[in-house]
């Protein structure tokens, strides 16, 4: 059987037309974008063309975009930024967000840097807005928010223009971890209030390795990495030319195909739902699964048993590839963060599957079939 790959939310396929759009850049368009000759002239030109392309798709300016290595030291940035340069002492979060924000909140606390609060969560994992409404009432200092688009374990989407609207209230900073979201929705960043989001070209058919950070007109921070005049006197280093024209082609045809591709996926989520209740009994799933989530991840539940306690190992020996959560931490199964702060039952195993326009309707067939032959 070959293999069958569930776990896109982990980072995607590179898609044929982003590799013939990054060829040329590793090949005979080689020049260094820094240099004043035409070798250099047609790199630069390049960057410059992803950025305005990024921009475009994102609503906003293109001197707002700034190319980084992806969504860790993207959200590194905008978490140091905001208290480094724009006078940030209190930071509200939550305890399902991903480790790049979790461990940098963690890290400036133990510091002394800031005061940390974490807002509530309602039952089905979503943000509780009225709690963070009484936390930024409360704070008595400059705040920095930071929640996530969507969460990459359980998909719950935050309503970012009301999140937007709560900061612009209280004179907060807004910063959205939008890695999940990029790229499988279109966004429109003006309209949401958000001074900070983070996006990586992986999880959506891009290379790995590039991602971008945006920075709203509306604050001035000084430079992430000191060196060179790269990425406009704000992040020195020789740019990841190739990298840069993968992400803005692969942003350009994730959203050109949206439509199509996100009524698609949706369609493989709903059956995949219906066809684990119908045939696996004692499942449930994480978050809001089949409301306000994203389409291209589901949260699975299964009975605790001495066979599911190795499902994802099975599963694996299988040619089948999931994950029980988060696959951007290294070394040993400690267990899931999220699930943990979603008070999950502890007699259950979670598998997340997560889906993309290359999984077909046989595979999901497959799944469940050989899910009811390992439980």
């Amino acid at each position: 059987m070959p293999r069958i790959y569930l776990d896109n939310a982990a980072t995607t396929p590179l898609d044929k037309e982003v590799l013939d759009a990054m060829l040329p850049y590793m090949t005979e368009q080689f020049g260094n974008p820094s240099s004043i000759y035409s070798y250099g002239r047609e790199t630069r030109l390049a960057i410059e063309t992803a950025r305005k392309t990024v921009a475009r798709l994102l609503h906003v300016h293109p001197s707002e975009i700034f190319f980084t290595s992806g969504g860790t030291e993207s959200n590194n940035t905008a978490i140091m930024a905001s208290i480094r340069d724009l006078g940030c002492e209190h930071i509200i979060s939550s305890a399902i967000e991903h480790h790049a924000v979790l461990h940098n909140v963690e890290h400036y606390h133990k510091q002394g840097k800031v005061t940390t609060d974490f807002v509530r969560l309602l039952p089905d994992g979503h943000i509780d807005l009225s709690d963070l409404e009484a936390k930024l009432a409360a704070a008595g200092k400059k705040t920095l928010v930071s929640l996530m688009h969507a969460n990459n374990e359980i998909g719950n989407l935050l309503d970012m223009e009301a999140t937007g609207a709560l900061c612009k209230k209280y004179n907060a900073i807004f910063h959205s971890d939008c890695v999940q979201t990029v790229g499988h929705y279109p966004v429109d960043l003006k309209s949401s209030g958000v001074h900070f989001i983070s996006a990586a070209g992986h999880k959506f058919h891009g290379p790995k390795g590039v991602g971008i950070l945006y920075v709203s007109n509306e604050v001035k921070v000084q430079p992430m990495l000191l060196g060179g005049g790269q990425e406009r006197n704000m992040r020195a280093g020789t740019e990841n030319l190739y990298g840069i024209v993968g992400f803005s082609r692969a942003l350009e045809l994730a959203m050109a195909n949206h439509e199509k591709d996100s009524a698609y996926i949706q369609s493989l989520k709903t059956s995949l739902v219906n066809k684990l209740k119908e045939e696996i009994p004692g499942i449930g799933f994480n978050g809001d699964a089949e409301g306000n989530s994203l389409y291209t991840v589901l949260s699975v539940r299964f009975p605790k048993t001495e066979r599911s306690q190795l499902l994802l190992f099975s599963l694996d020996m299988n040619d089948i590839c999931a994950s029980g959560g988060s696959a951007c931490s290294s070394g040993a199964d400690m267990g899931s963060h999220v699930i943990r702060a979603l008070n999950a039952d502890p007699e259950t195993v979670t598998v997340r599957f997560s889906f993309s326009r290359h999984n077909k309707t046989e595979e999901l067939d497959k799944l469940v079939e050989k899910l009811k032959e390992l439980i």
